[in-house]
C-alpha cells in the first residue's frame, strides 16, 4: 500500500477516522451511551495525536490499542449495524497498518466473540484476512486463535460462510507460510549457526525457529494432527474439521511452499514422520478393497474406498513425490507401489482413472523417472518401481481390452453416462456413429470386438488431469468409456518422449564434450597435466550416466512394447498410429544409440511386424534374436505381461493387394493404409536411424523387401525400384491412394539407400551384411523355380555401392563377393540383375574420380577389375554376355588407361569356352578385336603375349568358323604390329626381364616363363608361333590351312628379327612339334565320308573325309616346314645340329610319303625335291662340280610377300651377306664342312630308298580300301634320285645300287587303280610309256653314263644295270605281280569300280630291251659284262617273248625281241668265240640252243585272223633266224661245243619236216606250211651236212644220221597212211593225217632238190639209197581218194625222173 504513507492519504485517514466516531457516537446516543462516550473521547485523541506528531502514523500506532477501543466496545454491542459499522472502521485501521500487537490480540477477541455469537461472520472473516495480510503484528496463541475462527466459521450451517471461511483458512495458512519465507528471505544474509541435526528430536522443540516459522511449524503439525483425526497441539478451540478439507490444505502448503521443508530439518522431519505414515494409513481401505469380492471372505467388514478422499491423497502423494522426492525415497517406493497397485483390473473404476491421472503427472517428469530408476531399480534389493510403472500401465491397457469396463459393459448400446460429453460407445458399428446422416469415423482403439473410443484429454507434454480435480464430489463420477485408456496411452507417449529427449539431448552434451576434450587434447597430449582429471572425471561421469540411461530402457521397453504393439494393432486411428510408431521408433532409435541390441530389436520387429499383413511368414521376424514378440507373457517382477500378436480383424481400409513373397505362395495378401503408415515409419527410422541400426538392418530389409514385393516394386537401371507390371499375373491390385503413394515411398527408399554414405564404416558395413544375408534367402527362395524372384537385395546393394563409391574398397570384397555368388543362381531372372549390379558397379568404379585417382592407386583399380575375373568361372552363358558386354564398354571408355588391368581384361575374354554358345563367343571376339585394332600402343608389352594367347583361343573356338579365322587374321596383325614396334617392344619386355629376374633372386625362386632361356622378345615371337602352331591342328580344315598359311608367312616375313639362337627353338618347339602333331592327327583321322556340310555346301570328292582334310593339312605344314629349311638354311646349318634336324625333315618327309593318301605322299616328296635343291655356299672352285640342272642358288632378295588381310607387302632389306655378317661378326661367312654335307645327302638317299621300298612293298591283303601308291608318286620319287644321286655318286656301291634296282622294279610294278586308269594310261593300243616308266629308265640312264664316265671300279655295275633292264623285258610276256592283287586286262575294267589295271607293260618292256641292245653293243666286250654272263641273260631274257610268239600280249614283242636277239647275237656271237677257251661262255650255248628251238618251233597257234601276207612275213622271220645260224654259227663250228652243234642239226632237221599243227582249213594248208622255211633248213641241213668244208669225220656222220632219219621217217608216214586208206573204204581220213602225209610229200620233193643242189660228193651213197627206196611206197599212194594228197603226190614224183638213167656207173662211183 504505498499510497498509506503519503500526507493526503493521512489526512484522509484522520478524517475518516472522525467521522466513522461521530457516526458510531450518533448510533449509540440513544442506547449504549457508554459507547457514545467513548467514540467522543476517541475523536478528541485522534485529533491531539494529529496536532502533536510529524509522524502521526507511528504515533497512532502506539496509540492504536487506544483508537481502537470505541469500535471494539461498538462490536460489543452486538447490534448488525454498529458492529458493521466498527468492523469497517477496524478494517480501515489495519489497512493502515496502525494497528500494534497489544490491539490486534484485543480485536481477535472481539471477533471471537462475534463467532461464538454468530454474528457478521462474513465480515469477520474479512476482517481476519486483512488483519493477517496487512501486517505480521499477529503472532503465537493471537496468530493460531484467528486461524481457528476461521476455521469454526467453515462448519457453520450457512454455505456461503463455509465456503468463504474455506477460502479464508486457505489464504490464511499460505499468509502463514509466506511469512516464514519473507523472513528467511531477510536472515539469508545473516550467517547462520549450524544448527544441530537433530535425531528423533520431540516435535515440541520449536526453540531453534524463528517466530514466523514457529507459526507454520505449528500450523502445519496441526493440520496432520488433525486430519489424522487427532487432537490439534496449537490451534485451540477447534470444534470440528474434516479430512478433506484437511488434506487439501496439506496438498497446498507441501505444493506451494516446498522449499520451506527442504531448506528446514524441522519441517522435513514432519513431512517424513507425520505425513508420509498419515497417507500411507488412509489408504488402506483402497489398498484393501476389492472390487467385486463378498465381504463374508474377510473377517473384518472392508471400508470402502471413499472417493474424495482417496482423491486427495492421491494429489498429496502426486506432491510429496514431484517435490520431495529427495527426502522421501523409502516412502516414495510405497507410494508407487500403491499407485501400481490401483491400476489393478479388480479395483473400481475411478479408482484406476485416478490412479492413471496420478502416474501421467510422473510420466510427464522424465527427470524424475530417472531419479525412480537410479533410487530403486538400480539398487539391488529394491522394488524395481520404474519397470513396474511401465508394466502396469501396459498390463492396464491390456485389460482394458481384455475386461470390458464394469461400469458401463460395452456390451450394452446405452450412451455412457459421461461428464467430459464423450462419444457412444457403438462397437457394433466400430466407431461409426450417425450424425444427421452423415458417418464421421472417431479415433478409437479397437481389438477382438471391444471398441474403445480415444478421448483428446491432454496437450502433449502436460498431464492435465480431469478427475483429481473433481474436489466438489463426493460420490465416485462415471468414468466415460475410453477415458482411462486414453490417459493411460498418453501416458506411454510422453514417457517415451520424456526418457528419450532426456537422455538424448544427455547423449548429446557427452559427445560434443567426448568431442571438444579430444580436440583439445590431441594438439598438446602431455603439455597441460591438469586435463586429464577433468576428463576421467568426465568419463566416471559418463559411466554412471550411461548405466542409469541403459537401466532405464532396460526396464520399460518390455512394458512399452507390449503396450505399444497392442495399441498399433488396436488403433484405427491414423494419427494414434503415428504416435505410436513414432514412440517406437524413438525408442529403437535410443536403444540404438545406447547399444542395447535386444531391446532395438524388438521395437523395431514390432514395426516391421506393423508393416506387414497380419500373421504374414516372415521368419526374420519370429526368429529374432530380440525377445520373439509372438504371444509369448514376460514375466515382469511377477506382473504378468502378455505379449499380444497382432490380430487379424483390425477394422483397417484395405489399400493394396499382392502376393507374399514366398516359395509357394499361397493366394494372395491385403495391405492396410496402417501397414504403409508403419511402412512409412520403418523407412524413417532406417533413413534417420541407419547409424545405429548395426545388426537390425537385417529385420528392416527384410520386412521392407517383402513390403516391396507385395506392392510390386521392380528395381530398375542404378538399383531404383520403380512401380513394375504386374509380373505375376494379375495378383498385385493396388488402389489409387497407395498408387500416388508408391513414387513416393519409391524415392524414399532410394535416398535412404542414398543416406548409406553418411553411415560410419562398421554401420555401413551392418549395412552391406543384412543386404547380403537377405539376398541370399531371396536366393534359396528362388532355387528350383522359375517364378519372378524378389531382387531387392541385390538393387538395393547396388544403390549402395554406388553412392559410396568414394569409400569402396571397405564394402567392395564383400559387395561383389556376395553378388558373384547371385550371378551363380540358377533362377535367370535374379542371376541377370546379379550380373547387372556387379557390371554397373564396376563400371561406376571405374569412372568415378578417385582420390588419388585410379592412375595412380593400382591397387584400386585391380581390386575393381577383379570380380570381372570371377566371373569368367560362372557358366551362365547370359552372366557372361553381361561380363562381355561390361568389358566392351569398359573397353570403349576406359581402354587407354587400364594399365595394369589389362590381363584381366584380357583373360575375361579368354575365359570364354567353346561350348559357351555363339553369342557370347562374338561379343567377346569384339572386344578382342577391339583390343587388337586400338589398344595393342597403349598396353604394357608384358600384356601382349596374353593377346597373343587369347587371339589363339579364339582361333581353337568351334562355334564360328568366321571368327577363327577372323582370329588368325588378328594374329597376323599382331606379328605386323610387333613387326613395326619391334624396338620398342623388346626394350620394355628386357626392361620389365630384369626387373623380374631381380625379384626371382630376391626370392630364391626361378623365374619360370615359357621358352626360357630366348629373349623375352623372342618369346613372344615363339609364342605366337606356338598360337598359329595349335591353331594349324584345329579339327577345321578351314582353319587349319588359314593358320598354316599364316604361320610359315609370319615366320617368312618376320622371322629375320628373331636372335640366332632362338631359331633352335623355332625349329625343334615350333615346326616340328607341329609336324608331329599333324602327322598323328593325320594318320588316326576318319575315314568316313563327310556328307555335304551344313546347308547347301558342296564338299568336293577329294575333301570328303577328315582324313583327306587333313592331308591338305599335312601337305601345307610340310611345305612349309621345307620351304623354311630351304630359304633359311644359311640360318640353320650353324646351328650346331642341323644334321639332327635334317634328319628329322626327312623323317618326316618319309612319314608323309608313305602315307596312304596320294595328295600327301606326293606333296612330301614335293618337298623333299625342295629340300634336295638346297645348295650350301660353296667356294667357288667346287662349283663346276655341281651339276648345273641342280644348282639353285638362294635368292637374295626375298619377295614381296603378303599375308592374309594385309595390304602392304614387306620387303626384306637386309641381305642374306648382312644376316651372316650379323650373326659371325668375327668370321668370314660359313663354309659347310664337305663331309656334313655329304652325310646329309646320304641320309636323304636313305630316306629315298626307305620312301622306295615301303611303298612299293606290296601289301599282304587286299579288299576294296586297300592302299597302292599312284602314278604320280612313284614318278615323283623315281625322278628325284637323278638329282639325288649327283651329290652321292662317288659313294655309290654295289649294295645300293642294288637297293636303287628293288625300288625300281617294285615301283614299276604297281597297278593303278581303274578309276584313275583313263588319265594315266594311253589307250592300249597306243605304244606309249607311262611318265613312271620313262622316269625308270631315266634314273637307270642317269646311272649308265656316270658309270661310262666313272672310273673303272664302277664299270662293275653294267651287269646289276643289265639285270635290272632285262628284268623289265620280262614284262612285256609276263607283267609283274604286286603282291597277290589280281589286275584286270584294261579292256575288261570297269571304270568306275575299285578295281586295279594292269599296265600295259609291251612299250616298256620294248623300249628296255632297245635300251639293252644299245647297252650291249657299247659295252660287250667289257670285263664285267663278259664274267657275269649278261650275254647269256639277255638270251634267257628273250627266250621268253621269242617261245611264246603268238602268245605274246603284243605282236610287236617277239617280233622286237627276234629282231634284238639278231642284234646281240651279232655283237656277243664273235666276243662268245674269242672267249671260248676261258669257258666264261660254255653255259650261253645251250640256252641259245632251246631259245631257237622254242622259237622256230612255237606251241603257240597263230590266230585265225592272222592273213596270208602276215604269215609270210612271220615266215621270212624264221627264215632269217635259219640264216643268222647258216652264217653266224655253223660256220664256226669247230669253236662251237659239238653239243650246240648237234642241237642245231636236230632242229634244222625237224625244220625241214616237221611243221605246224594241224588247224588249217584244206584251202589254206598249202601257205600255212612253211615251205620257204622247210626249204631254208633243208637247205641249210644239207647245205652244211654236205659242205666240202667238212673237217671231221664226226661232223659228216651228224649230217649223214639227220638225213636217214628224216628219210626213214618219211618212210613210216608214208606207209601208216596207205593202210589206213584201205581200211577206211569210202571213208575220209582225218583232216590231220591228210595234212601230214601231204607235208612229207612236199618234203621228199623238197629234200631230193637240196640233194641235187649240194656237191655230190658230200652226198652219202646210201642216202641215195633210202631216197629210191621210197619211190615204191609213193607209187603205192596213187590210189588214194584224196584230191589234195594226189596234187602233193605229183610234185613228189616228178624229181624221180632223174633216176631214170641208168645208174650203174654212178653206183660205182659212189662205192668207190
Amino acid at each position: 500500500m504505498s499510497g498509506t504513507n503519503s500526507p493526503e492519504a493521512v489526512k484522509k485517514l484522520l478524517e475518516n477516522m472522525q467521522s466513522d466516531l461521530r457516526a458510531l457516537s450518533l448510533e449509540c446516543k440513544k442506547k449504549f451511551p457508554p459507547v457514545k462516550e467513548a467514540a467522543e473521547s476517541g475523536i478528541i485523541k485522534v485529533k491531539t495525536i494529529a496536532a502533536r506528531n510529524t509522524e502521526i502514523l507511528a504515533a497512532l500506532k502506539e496509540n492504536s490499542s487506544e483508537v481502537v477501543q470505541p469500535f471494539l466496545m461498538g462490536c460489543g454491542t452486538k447490534e448488525p449495524k454498529i458492529t458493521q459499522l466498527c468492523l469497517a472502521a477496524i478494517q480501515r485501521l489495519m489497512s493502515h497498518e496502525v494497528v500494534s500487537e497489544t490491539a490486534a490480540g484485543n480485536i481477535i477477541n472481539m471477533l471471537w466473540q462475534l463467532m461464538e455469537n454468530s454474528l457478521e461472520e462474513l465480515k469477520l472473516l474479512q476482517t481476519v484476512l486483512v488483519l493477517l495480510t496487512t501486517n505480521t503484528v499477529v503472532h503465537d496463541e493471537a496468530l493460531s486463535k484467528a486461524i481457528v475462527l476461521c476455521f469454526r466459521l467453515h462448519f457453520t450451517k450457512d454455505n456461503i460462510t463455509n465456503n468463504t471461511a474455506a477460502a479464508t483458512v486457505r489464504q490464511v495458512v499460505t499468509v502463514v507460510f509466506e511469512r516464514m519465507v519473507a523472513e528467511d528471505e531477510r536472515h539469508r544474509d545473516i550467517i547462520e549457526q549450524p544448527v544441530l541435526v537433530q535425531g528423533n528430536s520431540n516435535r515440541r522443540c520449536v526453540s531453534t525457529l524463528k517466530p514466523c516459522a514457529k507459526d507454520a511449524y505449528m500450523l502445519f503439525q496441526d493440520l496432520c494432527q488433525l486430519v489424522n483425526a487427532d487432537a490439534p497441539y496449537w490451534l485451540v478451540g477447534m470444534t470440528e474439521m474434516t479430512r478433506t478439507f484437511g488434506l487439501e490444505l496439506l496438498e497446498s502448503v507441501l505444493n506451494d511452499f516446498p522449499q520451506v521443508f527442504l531448506q528446514h530439518q524441522e519441517f522435513s522431519f514432519l513431512l517424513k514422520e507425520r505425513v508420509c505414515p498419515l497417507v500411507i494409513k488412509l489408504f488402506s481401505p483402497n489398498i484393501k478393497f476389492r472390487q467385486g469380492s463378498s465381504s463374508s471372505s474377510s473377517p473384518a467388514p472392508v471400508e470402502k474406498p471413499y472417493f474424495p478422499i482417496c482423491m486427495r491423497l492421491l494429489r498429496v502423494v502426486s506432491v510429496l513425490i514431484k517435490q520431495f522426492y529427495s527426502l522421501l525415497v523409502t516412502e516414495c517406493e510405497i507410494f508407487l507401489s500403491l499407485l501400481v497397485k490401483f491400476l489393478d483390473a479388480d479395483k473400481p473404476q475411478w479408482l484406476r482413472a485416478v490412479a492413471v491421472e496420478s502416474i501421467h503427472r510422473l510420466c510427464v517428469q522424465p527427470q524424475l523417472l530417472r531419479s525412480f530408476c537410479q533410487s530403486y531399480d538400480m539398487k539391488q534389493h529394491s522394488t524395481k518401481v520404474f519397470r513396474d510403472i511401465v508394466n502396469a500401465l501396459g498390463s492396464f491397457i491390456q485389460s482394458l481390452f481384455l475386461v470390458p469396463p464394469t461400469g458401463n459393459p460395452a456390451t450394452t448400446n446405452q450412451a455412457g453416462n459421461n461428464n467430459s460429453g464423450g462419444p457412444v460407445s457403438t462397437p457394433a458399428n466400430s466407431g461409426m456413429l450417425g450424425i444427421g446422416g452423415g458417418v464421421t469415423l472417431l479415433p478409437a482403439f479397437e481389438y477382438r470386438g471391444t471398441w474403445i473410443p480415444i478421448l483428446t484429454i491432454t496437450v502433449q507434454g502436460s498431464a492435465k488431469a480431469t478427475y483429481l480435480e473433481m474436489l466438489d464430489k463426493v460420490e465416485p463420477p462415471t468414468i466415460p468409456e475410453g477415458y482411462a485408456m486414453s490417459v493411460a496411452f498418453h501416458c506411454l507417449l510422453d514417457l517415451v518422449r520424456g526418457i528419450t529427449s532426456m537422455i538424448e539431448g544427455e547423449l548429446g552434451e557427452v559427445e560434443t564434450e567426448c568431442q571438444t576434450t579430444e580436440a583439445a587434447s590431441s594438439p598438446t597430449q602431455s603439455s597441460e597435466r591438469q586435463e586429464s582429471p577433468s576428463t576421467s572425471d568426465q568419463m566416471d561421469k559418463e559411466i554412471v550416466s550411461r548405466a542409469v540411461w541403459e537401466e532405464m530402457v532396460n526396464a520399460c521397453w518390455c512394458g512399452l512394447l507390449a503396450a505399444l504393439s497392442l495399441l498399433l494393432d488396436a488403433s484405427t486411428d491414423e494419427a494414434a498410429t503415428e504416435n505410436i510408431l513414432k514412440a517406437e521408433l524413438t525408442m529403437a532409435a535410443l536403444c540404438g544409440r545406447l547399444g542395447l541390441v535386444t531391446s532395438r530389436d524388438a521395437f523395431i520387429t514390432a514395426i516391421c511386424k506393423g508393416s506387414l499383413p497380419p500373421h504374414y511368414a516372415l521368419t526374420v521376424l519370429n526368429t529374432t534374436t530380440a525377445a520373439t514378440l509372438s504371444n509369448k507373457s514376460y514375466s515382469i517382477q511377477g506382473q504378468s505381461v502378455m505379449m499380444i500378436s497382432p490380430s487379424s480383424e483390425s477394422h483397417q481400409q484395405v489399400v493394396a493387394v499382392g502376393q507374399p513373397l514366398a516359395v509357394q505362395p499361397q493366394g494372395t495378401v491385403m495391405l492396410t493404409s496402417k501397414n504403409i503408415q508403419c511402412m512409412r515409419t520403418l523407412l524413417n527410422l532406417a533413413h534417420c536411424h541407419g547409424a545405429v541400426l548395426g545388426t537390425s538392418w537385417q529385420l528392416v530389409l527384410a520386412t521392407l523387401q517383402h513390403l516391396v514385393w507385395i506392392l510390386g516394386l521392380k528395381p530398375s537401371s542404378g538399383g531404383a525400384l520403380k512401380p513394375g507390371r504386374a509380373v505375376e499375373g494379375p495378383s498385385t491390385v493396388l488402389t489409387t491412394a497407395v498408387m500416388t503413394d508408391l513414387p513416393v515411398i519409391s524415392n524414399i527408399l532410394s535416398r535412404l539407400f542414398e543416406s548409406s554414405q553418411y553411415l560410419d564404416d562398421v554401420s555401413l558395413h551392418h549395412l552391406i551384411n543384412a543386404l547380403c544375408s537377405l539376398s541370399l534367402e531371396a536366393m534359396d527362395m528362388a532355387y528350383g523355380n522359375n517364378k519372378e524372384p524378389s531382387l531387392f537385395a541385390v538393387a538395393k546393394l547396388l544403390e549402395t555401392g554406388l553412392v559410396n563409391m568414394h569409400r569402396i574398397e571397405i564394402l567392395w570384397r564383400p559387395l561383389t563377393g556376395h553378388l558373384l555368388e547371385v550371378c551363380q543362381h540358377p533362377n535367370s531372372r535374379m542371376r541377370e540383375w546379379g550380373a547387372e549390379a556387379l557390371t554397373s558397379l564396376i563400371k561406376a568404379g571405374l569412372t568415378f574420380s578417385h582420390d588419388p585417382p585410379l592412375s595412380q592407386n593400382q591397387r584400386l583399380q585391380l581390386l575393381l577389375l577383379n570380380p570381372l575375373k570371377e566371373m569368367s568361372s560362372i557358366n551362365h552363358p547370359d552372366i557372361r554376355l553381361k561380363q562381355l558386354e561390361c568389358v566392351l564398354q569398359i573397353l570403349q571408355s576406359q581402354g587407354d588407361s587400364l594399365g595394369p588391368g589389362w590381363p584381366l581384361v584380357l583373360g575375361v575374354m579368354g575365359a570364354i569356352r567353346n561350348d559357351q554358345g555363339e553369342s557370347l563367343i562374338r561379343t567377346a571376339f569384339q572386344c578382342l578385336q577391339l583390343v587388337v585394332t586400338d589398344f595393342l600402343p597403349t598396353m604394357p608389352c608384358t600384356c601382349l603375349q596374353i593377346v597373343v594367347d587369347v587371339a589363339g583361343s579364339f582361333g581353337l573356338h568351334n562355334q564360328e568358323l568366321n571368327i577363327s579365322l577372323t582370329s588368325i587374321g588378328l594374329l597376323w596383325n599382331i606379328s605386323d604390329y610387333f613387326f613395326q614396334r619391334g624396338e620398342t617392344i623388346e626394350k620394355e619386355l628386357n626392361k620389365e626381364e630384369a626387373a623380374q629376374q631381380k625379384q626371382a633372386e630376391e626370392k630364391g625362386v626361378v623365374l619360370n616363363r615359357p621358352f626360357h632361356p630366348a629373349p623375352p622378345f623372342d618369346c613372344l615371337w615363339l609364342c605366337l608361333y606356338a598360337k598359329l602352331g595349335e591353331l594349324c591342328v584345329d579339327p577345321r580344315p578351314a582353319v587349319r590351312k588359314s593358320a598354316g598359311q599364316t604361320l610359315f608367312s609370319t615366320i617368312g616375313a618376320h622371322g629375320t628379327l628373331l636372335q640366332h639362337s632362338t631359331w633352335h627353338t623355332v625349329i625343334w618347339k615350333v615346326l616340328f612339334h607341329l609336324l608331329d602333331r599333324v602327322r598323328e592327327s593325320s594318320t588316326t583321322a576318319d575315314k568316313e565320308k563327310i556328307e555335304s556340310g551344313g546347308g547347301n555346301i558342296l564338299i568336293h570328292h577329294s575333301r570328303d573325309t577328315a582324313e583327306k582334310q587333313w592331308a591338305e593339312t599335312w601337305v601345307l605344314t610340310l611345305a612349309g616346314v621345307a620351304r623354311i629349311f630351304n630359304t633359311r638354311r644359311y640360318l640353320l646349318q650353324p646351328l650346331g645340329d642341323f644334321s639332327r634336324a635334317w634328319d628329322v625333315l626327312l623323317d618326316h618327309i618319309q612319314s608323309a610319303a608313305l602315307s596312304k593318301n596320294n595328295e600327301v605322299s606326293l606333296a612330301a616328296l614335293k618337298s623333299f625335291q625342295e629340300i634336295l635343291q638346297i645348295v650350301s655356299p660353296v667356294r667357288d672352285s667346287d662349283k663346276p662340280e655341281t651339276p648345273p640342272a641342280v644348282n639353285v642358288p638362294v635368292p637374295v632378295l626375298l619377295g614381296s610377300i603378303s599375308g592374309p588381310g594385309l595390304s602392304r607387302p614387306f620387303v626384306r632389306t637386309d641381305s642374306i651377306g648382312e644376316k651372316l655378317g650379323r650373326y659371325n661378326s668375327s668370321e668370314p661367312p660359313i663354309v659347310t664342312d664337305e663331309l656334313e654335307d655329304l652325310n646329309l645327302w646320304w641320309a636323304a638317299w636313305n630316306t629315298w630308298y626307305r620312301i622306295g621300298s615301303e611303298s612299293t612293298k606290296p601289301p599282304v591283303t587286299f579288299d576294296k580300301l586297300t592302299f597302292i601308291p599312284s602314278q604320280p608318286f612313284l614318278t615323283a620319287l623315281t625322278q628325284i634320285f637323278p638329282a639325288l644321286y649327283q651329290h652321292i655318286k662317288a659313294g655309290f656301291s654295289m649294295g645300293d645300287l642294288q637297293k636303287l634296282g628293288i625300288t625300281l622294279h617294285s615301283a614299276v610294278s604297281v597297278p593303278i587303280s581303274s578309276d584313275a586308269s583313263p588319265f594315266i594310261l594311253p589307250s592300249y593300243t597306243e605304244a606309249v610309256l607311262t611318265s613312271l616308266q620313262e622316269a625308270v629308265l631315266t634314273a637307270l640312264d642317269v646311272l649308265q653314263k656316270a658309270i661310262c664316265v666313272g672310273p673303272e671300279n664302277m664299270q662293275i655295275m653294267y651287269p646289276a644295270i643289265f639285270d635290272q633292264l632285262l628284268a623289265f623285258v620280262e614284262f612285256s610276256c609276263k607283267p609283274p605281280q604286286y603282291g597277290q592283287l589280281e589286275t584286270k586286262h584294261i579292256a575288261n575294267a570297269k571304270y568306275n569300280q575299285a578295281e586295279w589295271v594292269a599296265l600295259n607293260y609291251v612299250p616298256f618292256a620294248e623300249r628296255s630291251l632297245e635300251v639293252v641292245v644299245d647297252l650291249y653293243q657299247k659295252t660287250a666286250c667289257h670285263k664285267a659284262v663278259v664274267n657275269e654272263k649278261v650275254l647269256q641273260n639277255i638270251i634267257k631274257t628273250l627266250r621268253v617273248p621269242l617261245s611264246l610268239k603268238y602268245s605274246c600280249p603284243s605282236e610287236s614283242t617277239w617280233k622286237l625281241a627276234v629282231s634284238s636277239l639278231l642284234k646281240v647275237l651279232s655283237i656277243g656271237l664273235p666276243v662268245a668265240r674269242q672267249h671260248a677257251s676261258s669257258g666264261k661262255f660254255d653255259s650261253m650255248w645251250p640256252e641259245l640252243a632251246n631259245t631257237f628251238e622254242d622259237f622256230l618251233f612255237t606251241k603257240s597257234i597263230p590266230p585265225d585272223n592272222l592273213s596270208i601276207q602276215e604269215f609270210q612275213r612271220n615266215e621270212s622271220i624264221d627264215v632269217e633266224v635259219v640264216q643268222l645260224i647258216s652264217t653266224e654259227i655253223l660256220p664256226y663250228a669247230n669253236f662251237i661245243p659239238k653239243e650246240f652243234v648237234g642241237q642245231i642239226m636236230t632242229m634244222l632237221n625237224k625244220g625241214s619236216i616237221h611243221s605246224q599243227s594241224s588247224s588249217f582249213t584244206e584251202a589254206e594248208i598249202d601257205i600255212r606250211l612253211r615251205e620257204e622255211f622247210s626249204k631254208m633248213c633243208f637247205e641249210t641241213l644239207l647245205q652244211f651236212s654236205f659242205s666240202n668244208k667238212v673237217t671231221t669225220p664226226q661232223e659228216g656222220y651228224i649230217s649223214r644220221m639227220a638225213l636217214s632219219v628224216l628219210l626213214k621217217r618219211s618212210q613210216d608216214v608214208l606207209h601208216r597212211y596207205i593202210e589206213d586208206e584201205r581200211l577206211s573204204g569210202k571213208c575220209p581220213l582225218p583232216r590231220q593225217q591228210v595234212t601230214e602225209i601231204i607235208f612229207v610229200l612236199k618234203a621228199v620233193s623238197t629234200l631230193i632238190d637240196s640233194l641235187k643242189k649240194t656237191q655230190p660228193e658230200n652226198v652219202d651213197g646210201n642216202t641215195w639209197a633210202q631216197v629210191i627206196a621210197l619211190y615204191p611206197t609213193l607209187v603205192e599212194c596213187i590210189t588214194c581218194s584224196s584230191a589234195e594228197v594226189c596234187s602233193a603226190l605229183k610234185e613228189a614224183l616228178v624229181p624221180f625222173k632223174d633216176f631214170m638213167q641208168p645208174p650203174a656207173s654212178k653206183v660205182q662211183n659212189g662205192e668207190s
